[in-house]
């Protein structure tokens, strides 16, 4: 099986590499090569891959930024996507997409299904939740695996900025009225693999039937703060020496940003298990070999 991966610079992405490998060939492009940026050079570029298989993380994730520049969040998010689609449609070639939490509005507190109402409050909210009915709307076999709060022991993410700001400062204030579920990279490439091998005998027949969209996130749920505070407790544990001596919660409204975040960002994993057989981690048991990768890594950067 050829299987085409987008955005393995990215932490889905680099996480999904070498598990996808053990499945078959895995064409990594570089971003030169394929540039969501620029969906009319997309067919051509798949007609030369021919995979047989496409798995796409690559997206415009930069949430504040995207309030600024929405011509290119537009073209990564929802006409990049849609153009991949099409060929997949046309070629009856599987896709596996990726999408987020922010397709919601974030009201109430109860978990958000795959068929709740949409609502995104920000512009990248807005053009992933059109790049994904632009992927449903092209009739192709898809799946859009949703996602939130996503992380790893590399890359640029909240364990990370924690990491630093606790080595920098004596007190931390962090948002304590956002909930969701903080989810590894390594968790959700896990689960996809474990979707791909169980209908491998014939993805797209099984794409066809148990496609559309399905919830993908550890289980549980805390707040930014809760999630701050596990890693500052995890780093402590590990012997890192940190600065901070105290984590005070704070509300959104006391940290405003430019791109409004949804207050519940909770997902409901039944589909997932009925449909699909796979139990997450809970956040808390994917935080731990997470922390370990990454203290691992400081201790290599520091030797060099």
């Amino acid at each position: 099986m050829r299987i085409l991966l987008t955005g393995v610079g990215g932490q889905v992405g680099g996480a999904l590499q070498p598990r996808l490998a053990k499945l078959g060939t895995v064409i990594a492009p570089s971003r030169a090569e394929f540039d969501l940026s620029k969906p009319e050079t997309l067919a051509a570029a798949l007609d030369g891959f021919s995979p047989d298989l496409i798995v796409n993380p690559a997206a415009y994730t930069a949430v504040d930024r995207a309030e600024d520049e929405r011509e290119l969040a537009f073209l990564v998010n929802v006409k990049g996507p849609e153009t991949i689609a099409t060929w997949s449609a046309r070629h009856r070639v599987p896709l596996i997409h990726f999408s987020t939490d922010y397709v919601f509005d974030g009201s109430g507190d109860q978990p958000w299904r795959e068929d709740s109402p949409t609502g995104p409050l920000s512009v990248y909210g807005a053009t992933k939740l059109a790049g994904d009915i632009a992927i449903h709307a092209a009739g192709g076999p898809h799946l859009i695996a949703r996602t939130s709060w996503v992380y790893a022991a590399s890359g640029a993410n909240f364990l990370r900025s924690i990491a630093r700001l606790a080595g920098e400062r004596e007190e931390l204030r962090i948002v304590v009225d956002q909930v969701g579920a903080p989810t590894t990279a390594n968790a959700i490439a896990n689960a996809v693999v474990s979707i791909v091998r169980s209908r491998a005998s014939n993805l797209e027949e099984g794409f066809a039937r148990d496609g559309g969209v399905v919830n993908l996130a550890c289980a549980g749920e805390t707040s930014w703060y809760g999630f701050a505070r596990a890693i500052v407790a995890g780093l402590k544990s590990r012997g890192v020496k940190l600065a901070v001596e105290t984590i005070t919660p704070i509300a959104t409204a006391d940290f405003p940003t430019k791109a409004k975040r949804p207050a519940n960002s909770r997902l409901d994993l039944s589909r997932l298990k009925d449909r699909f057989g796979v139990t997450m981690p809970t956040w808390q048991d994917a935080l731990l070999p997470e922390l370990d990768s990454f203290v691992a890594l400081q201790y290599e950067q520091a030797a060099h």
